[in-house]
């Protein structure tokens, strides 16, 4: 059994994540977090809005799951949220044709390449399908909609979806949210919930769900004036796997403080290089293996139109002696105005942010005043949106009414209209600010695949007093308990229960456990990754002292019982090592 079937395994035994359903055949693409991973992952979420949220005083908020048809036609998820799509002619099963051929060559990310060249990379590589193995080869490769569509009320029920990402709830709400911001920039928002995507060919347990937990921050910004306090992670090293060195071919990654980041170009947004410094101290603190961890640049084909900038946040689950595995965990993107810009095209409500001047200004401003005596018989209905039109070209292209005639398109046509009767003229106006439209900054974590990862690379094989032992070397912020109580006599057992009681009123999980030798009981906490185990043994009853024992290393240190809440909270908190604490001496 290889070392991630026995991650697998344990997972399951202990409580950390399995397949829904399994009564009824279970759904791929749907797993259960059980009661130790449920636990693993509120750690990390909370861990997640102490950092992004409280540190960075941003504004935290729950929207709904669930959202009316024309959020998502303003969006562009109904025609652009695609995936590649390749059916076996034979058994009718459907495959993700990105990853087929990942899985066949030695490309990494067929997802940025067109569907033709997918089809033909399939032929020329003699792709089967991975049910039947009946070749592929000829197979269209096609366009599939991730989307989860649903119904919003009976009868005839507006058409809705499942939201794909966090960050549309976030958008649809700006206008009220800048309120609460007071209209000043830069403002974030925050937000941890589930998304949903229809995925084709779900696989890797938690690598690929159609349920997820996305934790995102939507940062909204002046890109003339705001920028970022780079100085706070000026020396941060990130391991930077650039869009240059990822297409050359000797390329490797490049170790760069987020300072000779910024300063080289290679990073070419100073608010995603400081959110990269950010992101990499954080994956540290819960327990990422910072050896196996990279930022790697989008490749232009992968790149969504919108943003400037994109950078993966990528962790290597593979197992030893393995090929790399390389999984998203984070993506880092500059959207610009997109997504407000939709929207305000969109909505019926104002998606900008008033900047008021220091002073007022004066400027000149070109103007229409339309004779409406001429445009209403000319047009009829059209007339207000040659009105329309006139005002944006007037605004865009005022030189276009330097002639007699001016012309624009109107529902797809071209009209003509005399200048004298547009009412054109450059004025002069006293502006005491600007509405602008906030460009936004989006660190979005995938919380699930920051879960397996983490759990990924606690896990450690090793021997204990000449027995195999397996454990879960997991930060004690983000393990699902922090502390396993043992009495080791009959007569302790009240007091060991009275005393895990005491640790978890002083806020820390705490099991009790009486069954099997001590040896077993070790064993089973080392499995679920509890850090610290206390012994009530002999000695406590003479000197008020229990043993604490330390995961990793089976160290133990004795510690009096009135300080062991204050111990056990040092330790998590990581404001003391377990070095630190001394054994006191024997009476």
């Amino acid at each position: 059994m290889s070392d991630g079937d026995r991650l697998a395994e344990l997972a399951k035994r202990r409580g950390f994540y399995f397949q829904s359903s399994e009564p009824y055949g279970g759904a791929a693409g749907f797993y259960t977090f059980g009661p130790q991973g449920a636990a693993v992952k509120h750690n990390v979420e909370d861990a997640w809005r102490e950092r992004f949220t409280v540190r960075e005083g941003n504004m935290e908020i729950q929207s709904p799951t669930v959202m009316p048809e024309p959020v998502f036609e303003a969006s562009g998820h109904l025609d652009t949220f695609d995936d590649m799509i390749v059916e076996c002619a034979d058994c009718g099963s459907s495959h993700r044709a990105d990853h087929l051929v990942e899985d066949h060559t030695d490309i990494e990310e067929a997802e940025s390449l067109p569907g033709s060249e997918v089809e033909d990379l399939i032929a020329d590589n003699d792709v089967a399908c991975p049910t039947c193995g009946t070749e592929l080869a000829g197979r269209p490769v096609e366009d599939f909609n991730l989307m989860f569509q649903t119904n919003i009320g009976p009868g005839d029920a507006q058409p809705g979806y499942l939201r794909p990402e966090t960050a549309q709830g976030i958008f649809v709400d700006v206008p009220r949210l800048k309120e609460y911001a007071r209209n000043q920039l830069p403002f974030g928002v925050t937000q941890i919930g589930p998304a949903y995507r229809n995925e084709i060919s779900p696989r890797g347990g938690l690598k690929r769900l159609r349920e997820f937990t996305q934790a995102e921050l939507e940062l909204f910004v002046d890109p003339q004036e705001d920028e970022p306090p780079l100085a706070e992670v000026a020396d941060v090293v990130l391991p930077l796997y650039s869009a240059e060195q990822q297409q050359a071919e000797d390329g490797e990654i490049q170790e760069l403080t987020v300072r000779e980041a910024v300063d080289e170009g290679v990073v070419g947004e100073p608010w995603i290089a400081y959110y990269l410094g950010v992101g990499r101290q954080w994956y540290e603190r819960i327990g990422v293996d910072l050896d196996r961890f990279r930022y790697r640049q989008h490749l232009s084909g992968e790149r969504a139109h919108y943003a400037s900038d994109c950078w993966d946040a990528e962790a290597d689950v593979s197992l030893p002696g393995e090929d790399p595995d390389w999984i998203e965990i984070t993506g880092y993107a500059y959207r610009s105005d997109y997504d407000l810009k939709k929207h305000a095209d969109h909505a019926d409500d104002e998606f900008s942010v008033f900047k008021q001047y220091d002073e007022p200004v004066t400027v000149e401003r070109p103007t229409v005043d339309p004779d409406m005596s001429y445009l209403g018989p000319a047009f009829g209905g059209q007339a207000q949106a040659v009105v329309d039109a006139l005002a944006d070209l007037a605004a865009n292209q005022p030189d276009a009414f330097e002639g007699d005639e001016v012309t624009v398109e109107v529902d797809g046509e071209n009209v003509t209209v005399p200048v004298e009767k547009t009412g054109f003229a450059v004025e002069e106006q006293t502006e005491h600010g600007e509405h602008l439209t906030p460009h936004v900054v989006e660190p979005s974590f995938g919380v699930d695949r920051v879960v397996y990862t983490v759990l990924t690379h606690a896990y450690r094989e090793d021997e204990v007093d000449g027995e195999p032992r397996t454990y879960l070397a997991l930060d004690p912020e983000v393990a699902p308990t922090t502390v396993g109580v043992f009495p080791l006599l009959d007569d302790l057992e009240g007091r060991a229960r009275d005393l895990t009681e005491r640790l978890r009123a002083n806020g820390l999980p705490a099991t009790y456990d009486d069954s099997g030798s001590i040896g077993r009981r070790y064993r089973r906490q080392d499995e679920i990754g509890t850090p610290f185990c206390v012994t009530l043994d002999e000695r406590t009853p003479e000197d008020d002292t229990v043993t604490i024992r330390d995961r990793d290393t089976t160290d133990q240190v004795r510690v009096p019982v009135d300080e062991l809440p204050a111990v056990l909270a040092d330790l998590r908190a990581g404001r003391r090592s377990f070095e630190d604490l001394e054994t006191p001496p024997r009476a």
